[in-house]
């Protein structure tokens, strides 16, 4: 189980209520500094205990609770454990995968890389290919199973594989939360907000 996910479930303990579901349907159009500073302390440390977090921001801890548990519905917060380091648990080779699909099979290639529990992380894209998607594996065998796995899906017509050598800078949000959270405080009336659909956080003079 993923820290996050760990985090969630002793809110939920706390709160002796079922676990918490992700809801985008949630009316989250805007995040205030506070929120802003939780987030950052979650990218800090995912195993911060709530009484901990509300008094490194100074706040309740009824509001530190009750903010986590909006954003976890919301989807701002997600338990997808990428905080893990997959190379102390043996899946030492990542390689990038870009798929050329039957797009009348879309969905269905999708679904199935969904299946997959080597692949991590799966976005349609645009210019060469139609899908990429990050997989990991224990070995070059091991890969070669998957790729093998990805092949036999109903709707990929054919895929182009490159290995990552050495990860230099890793996935992370810390600067630009950082950011966000200094702009914040910088002009205490503004805050950052989703608008239009809009899929990255905006600093709003409104």
């Amino acid at each position: 189980m993923s820290c996050m996910a760990k985090f969630c479930a002793r809110i939920e303990q706390n709160s002796h209520s079922q676990a918490v579901e992700v809801n985008r349907s949630d009316d989250l159009n805007s995040l205030d500094p506070t929120d802003l500073k939780i987030l950052l302390e979650l990218i800090r440390d995912p195993r911060i205990q709530i009484g901990d977090l509300s008094d490194a921001l100074g706040i309740a801890r009824n509001t530190a609770q009750s903010r986590v548990r909006r954003m976890l519905r919301s989807g701002i917060l997600h338990d997808g454990g990428r905080e893990i380091d997959l190379e102390a648990v043996g899946y030492d080779v990542v390689a990038f995968v870009t798929i050329e699909v039957n797009h009348r099979e879309l969905d269905g290639v999708v679904g199935a890389l969904r299946l997959i529990p080597q692949v991590l992380e799966v976005h349609e894209i645009s210019g060469r290919g139609d899908v990429w998607c990050r997989v990991v594996a224990t070995d070059t065998h091991n890969l070669q199973a998957a790729l093998r796995s990805i092949l036999r899906i109903r709707g990929v017509i054919r895929t182009e594989t490159v290995l990552a050598l050495h990860t230099h800078i890793p996935y992370r949000t810390e600067p630009l939360i950082s950011r966000l959270v200094q702009g914040s405080a910088l002009a205490p009336g503004r805050s950052a907000s989703r608008r239009g659909g809009a899929d990255e956080l905006q600093v709003n003079t409104g």
